[in-house]
């Protein structure tokens, strides 16, 4: 009965801690303005250097690539509404460092 505790206590465990975890891309700041910006696929949309296709926003005309959130997060990028065939509207928080976006916080905002 012991062993049986241990071992399901164990199991638990570990799945508790496999848990995948955004790196809170996903809840924002109060303390900070949200921006509305422009996201996409920086290669397929705003012809950014690179092979692949990765998240983008373009902010005051200007594209940079995202750290923080991946575009596959986001959905198909391929699909017609995806970042490789639209651009799309995004709200964000983060900072523009070393020539790249880094988002504390990003939602994707409904088509119309």
């Amino acid at each position: 009965m012991k062993a049986s505790f241990i071992l399901l206590l164990l199991m638990f465990s570990i799945t508790a801690f496999a848990q995948d975890t955004k790196t809170g891309t996903n809840i924002p700041d109060s303390s900070k303005k949200i921006q509305t910006v422009e996201a996409s696929c920086g290669q397929c949309q705003f012809k950014l250097p690179g092979k692949g296709c990765d998240l983008a926003v373009r902010i005051n005309g200007k594209a940079y690539f995202v750290d923080g959130t991946k575009i596959d997060d986001h959905g198909d990028a391929h699909a017609a509404d995806g970042f490789c065939e639209a651009i799309r509207n995004a709200e964000v928080q983060g900072k523009i460092r070393k020539k790249r976006f880094r988002a504390s916080y990003f939602r994707l905002l409904e088509t119309r």
